[in-house]
Formats: C-alpha cells, sequence, structure tokens
C-alpha cells in the first residue's frame, strides 16, 4: 500500500502564489509518474501538471506558464508551485502516483487539499 499526503492549500487573491506539497510513503515513488489534478466544485476531474520518473513535465493548457511542477525522488515528494492565481483555479488538488513496476500496477491518490482563489 502506498500512502499519499497532501498540503499546502488555502485561501488566496487574485495573483497570489501557493505551494502544493504531495508526500508518498514508500521509496517506489521514484519509479512511478506522479501528477496533480483538480477538481472544481460541480466540473470533473482534471490533469493539472504530470512528471515522469525521469523529470520530464506536461502541463494542461490552462496552465499557461503560472505553475511549476517538480519532485524530490530522496524525500518522496512532488511539489506544485503555483503563481498568478485566477479564481478559476480554485478547486480541491490532488495528489497521483502510478506506474508499473515488476509487473505490479501503481495507481494512488491522496485525500486532496483545497484551494480558493478569491478577493
Amino acid at each position: 500500500q502506498v500512502q499519499v499526503v497532501e498540503s499546502g492549500g488555502g485561501s488566496v487573491q487574485p495573483g497570489g502564489s501557493l505551494r502544493l506539497s504531495c508526500k508518498v510513503s514508500r521509496n517506489i515513488f521514484r519509479l512511478l509518474t506522479a501528477a496533480w489534478y483538480r477538481q472544481a466544485r460541480g466540473k470533473g476531474r482534471e490533469m493539472v501538471a504530470t512528471m515522469t520518473t525521469a523529470g520530464a513535465a506536461n502541463y494542461a493548457d490552462f496552465v499557461e506558464g503560472r505553475f511549476t511542477i517538480s519532485r524530490d525522488n530522496p524525500k518522496n515528494t512532488v511539489d506544485l508551485q503555483m503563481s498568478s492565481l485566477k479564481p478559476g483555479d480554485t478547486a480541491v488538488y490532488y495528489c497521483n502516483v502510478e506506474g508499473v513496476v515488476s509487473g505490479v500496477q501503481y495507481d494512488f491518490w491522496g485525500w486532496g487539499t483545497q484551494v480558493t482563489v478569491s478577493s
């Protein structure tokens, strides 16, 4: 079993910044793709950013250069630095780690952390 715990959410004014962090309980993290998703009230869950084991990052179009995903394999963490936040970024943000290691499928989610952007 893999535990995934997010932190760092909160309330911020438009134009502000937040840094989300995700801690994964097992060292297998370094072999898994890490990602941040979000789900706004009444909408489906959507990908925000992903990072492969090799460190290649991919972002949703709506990010528009405002967010940066990073991972620290020795610490089993993946962070999402968000800046120039907009009210439309308000959502619950979820961390996900997934991949196949030695024939075993891993796909684990955290409980989410609320981000609210409002004046």
